[in-house]
């Protein structure tokens, strides 16, 4: 849902000569310049700025760099971080670059380098540290293709501890499902506590979406999964820069939807990686 209001507030334009030399990379001021003119046509739309996230250059492409940037923007009075990928040669830029033999859009191919950063002890959710394997969650309970696919992996990183570790960090998608706010919170303070199995069954919470009454979801929590927090537990500022840092992370690796898994700092785009790195029977 957030990737298509991102779409809906862009219009992306094909090739489009940029002010920029051949031995010249493009810089900021330069490419907050294109944003403004020949990418974000919605006048409702008003770009604050631009960050460059990681410039790189891919075998794949060659004389090509690709630009990984966040755009800060602003619809009906709301801030918003949108990704983008720009691919520029010379004196050239576009948003889409295809490979007509293949059909491969390297649009959605390539994404930002993971950070060693993001394996650290307070997203180690299943496994240990010294694992063969490490893999990057980025979750939603309340998403229907989460709830098909984390508690799965979950219990194969359970069952094999020392083949794959699972880093865990939570992305909510409130406009969709409102609840998740307020669950990822008490998630939260379940990690801190040492209670990941609270993660684990929450994905089987029998909830409206759409509810948005704390106490409520307090209590459903307490009632479906025995574990009791308070209100101030889960709104005190370490919870909500705990939050804060997880969607930061995300903007970081411009993750835009949920389920998002990396293995071994790869995308995983089926999300079905994991069963590979199983022990054979």
């Amino acid at each position: 849902m957030r990737k298509l209001l991102i779409t809906m507030l862009l219009t992306m334009t094909a090739m489009v000569t940029i002010a920029c030399s051949a031995k010249e990379s493009v810089d900021e001021k330069t490419l907050l310049k294109f944003i403004k003119n020949q990418v974000v046509k919605n006048r409702d739309v008003k770009v604050l700025g631009v960050k460059v996230i990681e410039r790189k250059n891919v075998k794949e492409l060659p004389g090509w760099e690709v630009l990984l940037v966040t755009m800060q923007l602003e619809y009906n009075n709301q801030k918003l971080d949108a990704p983008e990928t720009f691919f520029v040669r010379d004196n050239v830029i576009t948003p889409v670059l295809v490979d007509l033999k293949t059909g491969a859009n390297y649009r959605d191919e390539i994404k930002p380098s993971v950070p060693n950063e993001v394996y650290n002890k307070n997203h180690l959710l299943v496994g240990n540290t010294n694992a063969k394997h490490k893999i990057l969650v980025f979750s939603d309970p309340l998403c229907p293709f989460c709830q098909e696919v984390v508690p799965g992996l979950l219990k194969a990183a359970k069952a094999n501890p020392d083949v794959m570790a699972v880093y865990y960090y939570h992305l909510p998608l409130k406009q969709i499902h409102p609840a998740s706010a307020v669950l990822t919170r008490i998630l939260e303070v379940a990690q801190r506590q040492g209670r990941n199995d609270i993660v684990e069954k929450i994905y089987g919470l029998q909830i409206d979406p759409n509810e948005t009454n704390e106490a409520n979801l307090i209590k459903i929590v307490k009632d479906q999964l025995g574990f009791s927090v308070t209100s101030a537990q889960i709104n005190s500022p370490e919870i909500i820069s705990a939050l804060s840092y997880d969607e930061q992370m995300a903007l970081r690796l411009m993750v835009t939807g949920t389920p998002t898994i990396y293995i071994d700092g790869n995308l995983d785009k089926l999300r079905e990686g994991y069963k590979d790195l199983l022990p054979k029977k």
